[in-house]
């Protein structure tokens, strides 16, 4: 039997540069098992405020380590993120803007407006402005 010597060969994952539209689809899957699993610390919060005073002051007491401060500003940042995303795929259901480069400027918009929106509920949050 002969092997076909002149066949490409898929580039390797060194090589091979995914797209920013690949990125930002696969960071869209990641942020909704983020917001998943972050239902979790949420449901948490909700039943140590129907527990009453012992339970709401243990509550607080985890929720000010800077790892849960963290992981509760990075579920903030998936839900703006995720809902950008969503506004995007509205947009391509009208069936528009699936050029190269419509779609990369559409990513990097998706991706400031989610920074964006995500600094303005932190100073919103933390100086009540």
């Amino acid at each position: 039997m002969a092997i076909n010597t002149n066949r490409p060969t898929s580039p390797h994952l060194q090589v091979y540069r995914l797209p920013l539209t690949g990125i930002i689809s696969i960071s869209h899957r990641i942020t909704g098992v983020m917001l998943s699993t972050g239902l979790f610390l949420f449901v948490y919060v909700i039943s140590a405020l129907a527990d009453g005073e012992d339970s709401y002051k243990a509550m607080q007491a985890v929720m000010n380590l800077w790892l849960l401060k963290l992981v509760c500003w990075g579920f903030v940042y998936a839900l703006f993120f995720h809902l950008c995303h969503g506004v995007r795929h509205l947009v391509w259901d009208s069936g528009n803007s699936f050029e190269l480069e419509t779609l990369n400027r559409y990513a990097m918009i998706e991706l400031a407006a989610s920074l964006a929106l995500t600094l303005i509920t932190f100073v919103w949050g933390c100086y009540g402005l």
